[in-house]
């Protein structure tokens, strides 16, 4: 069994194009869902996973998510004064989430490139990797259980997401081989109920036809420090940027002795994926209605709203 994962890379340095305007002046991580910024809740599910040491990759201008998770005094002490307990609370929470540390990117080379960029203050130790456009409900957290395989086999696990065939075209193709976990290797508990793989080789946004399955890589990983090597001698792949993808599919036919071997975890429950506008809205909208505070009178609004639609 290797050693506990404490550490999430975050990678957030992306320019944000398909929410322009409104990510010129704002990153778009800062975006609020409901009343928190989409990186609040990605931090946040690392956190529910005991990942108290998390890094930003950002790059000039993403600011705006250093101050968001640094303390905020004077507008604490404004609230205070105001009596206003339930904000000071919301503030100070957003300051109090583990250690965060933030390392620029410089030039954009891809996925892969920034996340080779924590290597210092990964420092050898496994790690997991959370987008910062999507994010899982956290009634169906699975980022814990993906650290358990981690630390159970050494080797690097990634999470999957079964999508309709004409749409893996968008995602990272994987050739999967099921396996029970009472027959990975090493020791170590690991949740019951789990789809696990062992996976054989990956495919970025393969071509019609050169599809290995249907399930998805989406943003959510666990690895073996030895990513970071293969990272460094990755070439550049589709679009001419340094794959992630590339370097799983590497450590996967590589040795478990040199770090090698990745696992996939089929993902059944609710995420939300914010970097896509339509996607954004409908994320909103479910997170405003589970909300006890907002939930019963948004969703008659959004009913009597519907209703009007559909008569018009």
């Amino acid at each position: 069994m290797t050693s506990r994962v404490r550490k999430a890379v975050v990678p957030a340095a992306g320019l944000g194009t398909r929410f322009l305007p409104a990510s010129k002046a704002i990153p778009k991580e800062m975006i609020p869902v409901v009343d928190k910024p989409a990186i609040q809740y990605v931090v946040d599910e690392a956190l529910a996973a005991g990942l108290d040491h998390v890094c930003l990759i950002t790059n000039p201008g993403k600011e705006a998510m250093e101050r968001h998770f640094a303390p905020a005094p004077d507008l604490e002490a404004a609230l205070e004064r105001k009596g206003d307990q339930a904000r000071l609370d919301a503030v100070r929470e957003t300051s109090s989430k583990g250690e965060i540390a933030f390392v620029n990117q410089g030039d954009p080379k891809g996925l892969g490139h920034a996340v080779g960029r924590a290597e210092e203050w990964v420092d050898g130790e496994p790690f997991a990797v959370l987008l910062g456009d999507d994010f899982l409900d956290a009634d169906d957290y699975i980022l814990d259980a993906m650290c358990r395989i981690q630390e159970r086999t050494g080797g690097s696990v990634i999470l999957l997401l079964e999508v309709p065939p004409h749409m893996i075209q968008m995602y990272g193709s994987v050739d999967p081989t099921s396996v029970a976990a009472v027959d990975l290797p090493g020791e170590g508990e690991v949740p019951d109920g789990l789809e696990i793989h062992r996976i054989s080789r990956l495919n970025e946004k393969p071509a019609p036809g050169e599809e290995y399955s249907n399930l998805a890589v989406i943003g959510r990983y666990v690895f073996n420090p030895a990513v970071l090597d293969v990272l460094k001698t990755t070439p550049p792949g589709r679009g001419g940027e340094i794959q992630l993808t590339d370097a799983i599919s590497t450590l996967a036919s590589m040795p478990a002795e040199d770090g090698g071997g990745v696992y996939g975890v089929v993902f059944r429950g609710h995420r939300y994926d914010t970097g896509d506008k339509l996607e954004y809205l409908k994320a909103v909208v479910q997170l405003a209605a589970k909300r006890t505070d907002l939930g019963p009178d948004f969703t008659t609004w959004l009913q009597g709203f519907v209703s009007t639609r559909d008569n018009a």
